[in-house]
């Protein structure tokens, strides 16, 4: 299933929504009523509701290789448009149709990941306007939802399967899902995906990875203690270019919370045992475990957590989240966003304060190093990450975040040997 398509660079993104919404006006809607069952395709329609969100955001990137002393840099201006169509409901059927637009708002010069910028640091936000979400969903049986197009899969804390929604192009899914409530705490979802509609766009090679892949998740809450989750995710990477991709992941996952007076404890337990399948050509077994307790009292958060993605020595191949929302792990400067031969060992700190009118604060510090032994260089260096976000009535939000890596000269993985330094300015708006 492909539904992609772009434009050319200078596309005015409020052209094409505008575009899109006639369109729509045209076939009835009405914007917005709530969704709610129709007796007929023309009462879906006209309960149909369309939104429409924008995020631009600017964004900066300088790098200094330390062996060399050579610095390069790279900044990007960018605007994301969405516009979501979701229809009412017919003898419980419906559907959501969701485009995306990615407009540079100055001259295309940074490394985007098609091409563009050359060697400069990249920032993977290209251009183009694609179809986000295009599914249809059946909810016909009790407490279950199945759907089939492309869509949005985010499962547990994204981990291992996410969207990459940091991104300006999300990563969706061409699959066929069904997800299941009713039993009392216990949830159950299972999707094939046939292809993966990755963040660097139609234009690049990259873009997609076509698949045989079979996920499978069951959760059960605790009450008053926490989810627990049992996963088995068969990832058969079936792109020529990402064979050794393709792997089994079999883990369990604890979640929860518990109040102690006036101080509220957060606890994460994970492990994972992953090992090579389908045509990958590298014969390997590797862990992956998480250990994260917080605290929180009076607004102020403070936690630490050890995230250990291991590796196969004699393989010399570590544990791989092809489909993670990878961002969100490992430092904000996505400096390994793919997995040393060695693994990585992360432990960080994390603090967070609630600051007046609506502001919220988190800084992150964390301590990278080799998983499995190595003959030298098992520093893989460190990180800062701060970020400040301010909430509005309306919805909207603004944030400043950073992320400043520090890197070792004679680090075993090459991605470790560079300082980093990136800086962020994003804004939200949905209506």
């Amino acid at each position: 299933m492909y539904l992609r398509s772009t434009t050319m660079a200078n596309t005015k993104p409020v052209a094409k929504v505008i575009a899109i919404s006639s369109l729509l006006s045209a076939m009835g809607v009405a914007i917005p009523y709530n969704a709610m069952a129709a007796d007929t395709i023309e009462g879906a329609l006209k309960e149909s509701t369309v939104k429409l969100s924008l995020r631009p955001r600017y964004e900066k990137v300088d790098t200094e290789a330390l062996a060399t002393g050579t610095e390069a840099s790279s900044e990007a201006f960018t605007l994301k448009t969405r516009l979501t169509y979701t229809t009412g409901s017919f003898f419980d059927v419906s559907a959501v149709l969701e485009f995306d637009d990615v407009t540079s708002l100055k001259s295309v010069d940074y490394n985007d990941g098609t091409g563009n910028g050359g060697d400069n640091p990249a920032i993977v936000d290209p251009e183009g306007t694609e179809v986000n979400q295009a599914y249809l969903s059946f909810k016909g049986l009790s407490d279950t939802d199945f759907k089939w197009g492309r869509q949005r899969i985010l499962l547990d804390n994204q981990r291992f399967v996410g969207g990459v929604g940091w991104r300006q192009n999300e990563q969706t899914y061409d699959a066929f899902s069904v997800g299941n409530t009713s039993v009392p705490g216990l949830t159950a979802f299972y999707a094939h995906i046939s292809n993966v509609n990755r963040i660097f766009g139609e234009q690049a090679a990259a873009g997609d990875h076509h698949q045989d892949t079979s996920l499978l998740n069951v959760g059960y809450q605790f009450d008053g203690i926490g989810k627990l989750s049992a996963y088995y995710y068969d990832i058969d990477n079936q792109d020529p270019t990402a064979l050794g991709l393709a792997n089994t992941t079999m883990g369990i996952r604890f979640a929860g919370a518990a109040d102690l007076d006036a101080v509220k404890i957060d606890y994460e337990l994970e492990y994972a045992d992953q090992e090579e399948t389908g045509d990958n050509p590298i014969d390997y077994s590797a862990d992956y475990t998480l250990i994260s307790l917080s605290g929180t009292m009076s607004g102020f958060t403070l936690g630490i957590a050890q995230e250990t993605l291991g590796a196969d020595d004699q393989a010399g191949k570590g544990f791989t989240t092809s489909l993670a929302t990878l961002h969100k792990f490992q430092g904000w400067a996505d400096v390994f966003l793919g997995t040393p031969a060695s693994g990585v060992e992360d432990m960080y700190v994390t603090f967070k304060a609630g600051l007046p009118w609506g502001m919220a604060f988190i800084a992150m510090y964390h301590d990278f190093e080799s998983a499995e032994d190595v003959a030298s260089g098992s520093d893989f260096g460190s990180e800062l990450d701060m970020a400040l976000t301010k909430k509005f009535d309306n919805g909207a939000t603004l944030q400043l975040k950073y992320a400043d890596f520090s890197g070792e000269e004679d680090a075993a993985f090459a991605g470790a040997t560079s300082d980093v330094t990136k800086v962020w300015f994003t804004a939200t708006y949905a209506i």
